[in-house]
């Protein structure tokens, strides 16, 4: 069998990059500070919506990435790994009809292999299919070894599905198995926030953004919690750390804009956060 080379040095470290930002980053809820700027923030681990920031692709931008994995696929569609990066590629591009198609036949080819499940249940979510989502992500978890991503994971849908007291026990459970992980601090603070409870969000995303792990979706949420309680120089404050000034007075501006409104919780709430 002909030996392929190593990947480039740029693909390898942009992938790694991208495979972290989208097998661990779920299934969205929409709830995006940083939606004008296209920088998906909102839920951090095991989804779909969230775009990474095309300056941490060490020198391969995400079409590059994507381009490079496409052609692998093209080449062997049985090649898990082939499948996989350019599966969380296309999720980044917000392609994500096409990631669940290359995803269903992954699935097919690897029917034992967890990650691929798991990818599979998030890129269901990401269209909408959230209980053909939860009973995939179900399948791929383990009982007596349970995965803290397939665990938030789970959470996150539940959120979607109106269930956030079953949610929040997952992310527990989550959390006593990786207590340092940002993203899960960050995800049960969108839960709250998602109830309305912007003090208890806010404080969970403090804790969060203070540990080694925290990336740039944490602390937006942050900016976010800050922002719906009004606060809004604090909250652009925040985001001009993660964003261009434009940006971040963009995405400020367009909060004021929503919670001035009568439903303007409902219309967050709804997703119409994004424009």
């Amino acid at each position: 069998m002909k030996r392929r080379p190593p990947l480039p040095t740029n693909i390898r470290a942009a992938t790694n990059r991208l495979l972290r930002s989208t097998i661990l980053v779920p299934i969205a809820l929409s709830l995006s500070l940083s939606a004008c700027a296209g920088l998906g923030a909102g839920l951090v681990d095991p989804t779909p919506t969230g775009a990474i920031d095309a300056s941490a692709l060490a020198g391969a931008d995400l079409d590059t990435v994507a381009s490079f994995w496409a052609d692998r696929y093209a080449e062997n569609p049985e090649d898990r790994d082939a499948a996989l990066n350019y599966s969380a590629a296309l999720m980044e591009l917000q392609r994500h009809q096409q990631a669940v198609a290359v995803l269903q036949r992954a699935t097919l080819n690897h029917p034992d292999d967890r990650e691929i499940m798991a990818s599979y249940g998030k890129a269901l979510a990401s269209i909408g299919a959230l209980n053909e989502a939860l009973t995939i992500i179900r399948r791929a978890q383990l009982a007596d070894q349970p995965d803290w991503r397939l665990l938030s994971a789970e959470a996150t849908i539940l959120d979607q599905l109106g269930q956030p007291s079953a949610a929040r026990n997952l992310y527990a459970q989550a959390i006593d198995l990786a207590p340092n992980q940002a993203s899960l601090w960050s995800n049960l603070a969108m839960s709250y926030l998602l109830s309305g409870d912007f003090v208890q969000a806010e404080e969970l995303l403090r804790r969060a953004v203070a540990m080694p792990t925290a990336d740039s979706r944490v602390r937006q949420n942050l900016a976010l919690a800050v922002g719906l309680q009004g606060r809004f120089d604090e909250a652009e404050q925040i985001a001009r750390q993660e964003l261009s000034p434009d940006q971040a007075e963009a995405n400020i501006a367009f909060l004021r804009s929503m919670l001035s409104g009568p439903d303007s919780w409902a219309r967050l709430a709804a997703g119409e956060g994004e424009i």
